[in-house]
C-alpha cells in the first residue's frame, strides 16, 4: 500500500479516477462547479495559482490541504485551520439489523441538500453523488442520516459527508452507515480513510471509537481570488 498518496490525496484523485470531474491542468486542478470546492496542486510546496485562476470566480470559497506557504497576489486567505487525516485499520463496527438503509440517487437530491444544509456539511455540493455510494436513512419521507463517498485515488477510499438530524441523534444510525461503507470498501480490497477538523473533537471520538487512526495533522485553508 503506497500511503505516501495520502499526502496529496486530492491531487492524486483529480488526476486519476476523478479527473473527469476536474478543471485545470498539470500543476493544478480543482473539482467542477456543483462539487465541493476542492482545489490541488502537483507540488503543495509550491503551488501554481495562477494555473486556476481562470477556474475560479472572485469570491469564491476554495478548499485546500496540505499547503501553508504564502498566498500569491490576488488571492486571500478566508481561514487557516487544520484537520485529521484518519485512516481504518479495524474491525467493522455493530450494525443495527433491522434498520434500512437506502442506495441514495438522484430522486433523494432534494433531502440530500436538505439534510447537508442542517448539519452544515461545508463544502458539499449538489453533484457530490456522482462522486461515490452514498447511502442513507429515512424516517417516513424524511432523511435523517446519511454518508458517502468523495476522494478517491489508488485503492484509498474517503469517506464524507456523514451527518444526522438533530432530533434522531444518538441512534446508532451514523454508525451503521459508517459501517456499511466500510463493509463496501472491504469487499473492494480498499482502503478507508476521512478527515475531522482539528476542533471537532465529538466526531474524533466516535471515529476513534470506530477504530479510525489519526494517521498525520494536515494544514486545512479556505481561500479565494481576490482580484484578476
Amino acid at each position: 500500500m503506497n500511503i505516501t498518496m495520502l499526502d496529496n490525496i486530492a491531487w492524486h484523485a483529480l488526476s486519476g479516477p476523478h479527473l473527469k470531474f476536474a478543471v485545470g491542468g498539470p500543476t493544478a486542478r480543482r473539482y467542477a462547479k456543483g462539487f465541493s470546492p476542492i482545489v490541488a496542486y502537483e507540488s503543495c510546496e509550491h503551488p501554481d495559482f495562477e494555473a486556476l485562476t481562470l477556474q475560479c470566480d472572485i469570491g469564491e470559497h476554495l478548499y485546500c490541504s496540505g499547503w501553508s506557504g504564502r498566498v500569491m497576489k490576488g488571492w486571500e486567505i478566508l481561514a487557516d485551520t487544520s484537520a485529521y487525516l484518519m485512516t481504518w485499520p479495524g474491525r467493522l463496527p455493530e450494525l443495527l439489523p433491522n434498520k434500512d438503509i437506502k442506495l441514495l440517487s438522484l430522486e433523494d437530491l432534494p433531502q440530500v441538500l436538505k439534510l447537508a444544509k442542517l448539519a452544515n456539511l461545508d463544502p458539499f455540493g449538489p453533484r457530490a453523488l456522482e462522486l461515490g455510494i452514498y447511502l442513507g436513512i429515512y424516517e417516513g419521507d424524511e432523511l435523517v442520516s446519511m454518508g458517502g463517498e468523495r476522494m478517491h485515488a489508488g485503492r484509498f477510499r474517503e469517506i464524507s459527508s456523514l451527518a444526522t438530524h438533530p432530533d434522531y441523534q444518538g441512534l446508532g444510525y451514523a454508525r451503521t452507515i459508517l459501517g456499511r461503507l466500510l463493509d463496501e470498501h472491504l469487499k473492494r480490497q480498499e482502503y478507508s480513510f476521512l478527515h475531522v477538523m482539528h476542533d471537532n473533537t465529538h466526531a474524533l471520538r466516535i471515529y476513534e471509537r470506530m477504530g479510525f487512526k489519526i494517521l498525520r495533522e494536515t494544514p486545512v485553508r479556505v481561500m479565494s481570488i481576490s482580484s484578476k
